[in-house]
């Protein structure tokens, strides 16, 4: 049965985005998967350092902390995201917490936040993908994902908060490029 909405995180719903926007720009579905789950933890991180949730890590002198070498590393930028990454024999891999990201976790996570809706949230966002020029994607993939991300309150008491998400807004914007 088609649905209007969802309730649910916006973690897993920039997660999802940003894997459709990664395979639309070349990438295949299990190195999408990885990276998107990057650009999702850095948001987050990114989102949880401005409302003093987390603290970057520094070294004992102040400086940032940086993460330990794990040979041949290389940045990918999506959705407006510099991901470190690496070459493994299974494709490019984001690099998180000096570890590779696999696509099997990032796709369990996915399943479990979207329960059944997975399917169909994936379809609509895939209109929207689709409705967009390759090559401009990535670039605007980020303004898009704002446009259409479940409203939550805002500062700390919004923090992990489940919001609506709204397929039939994410179809009018395939609609109307």
């Amino acid at each position: 049965m088609p649905t209007d909405s969802i309730l649910i995180n916006r973690a897993p719903v920039l997660t999802l985005w940003a894997a459709l926007v990664a395979e639309h720009v070349g990438f295949e579905s299990s190195e999408a998967l990885s990276l998107a789950k990057a650009v999702a933890g850095q948001q987050a991180q990114a989102k949880g350092q401005t409302l003093g949730l987390y603290h970057p890590k520094l070294n004992p002198d102040g400086t940032p902390a940086h993460k330990k070498n794990l040979g041949e590393e290389f940045w990918v930028q999506l959705c407006g995201k510099n991901i470190p990454s690496i070459q493994t024999v299974n494709g490019i891999r984001a690099v998180s917490k000096d570890k590779p990201v696999e696509p099997e976790s990032v796709q369990k996570y996915l399943v479990k936040a979207f329960g059944e809706a997975l399917d169909e949230v994936r379809n609509v966002m895939e209109l929207l993908a689709s409705s967009r020029d390759p090559g401009k994607l990535n670039s605007e993939a980020f303004r898009l994902y704002e446009k259409f991300r479940p409203a939550v309150d805002s500062g700390v008491s919004g923090w992990g908060q489940k919001g609506k998400l709204d397929l039939e807004k994410i179809k009018k914007m395939a609609a109307h490029q």
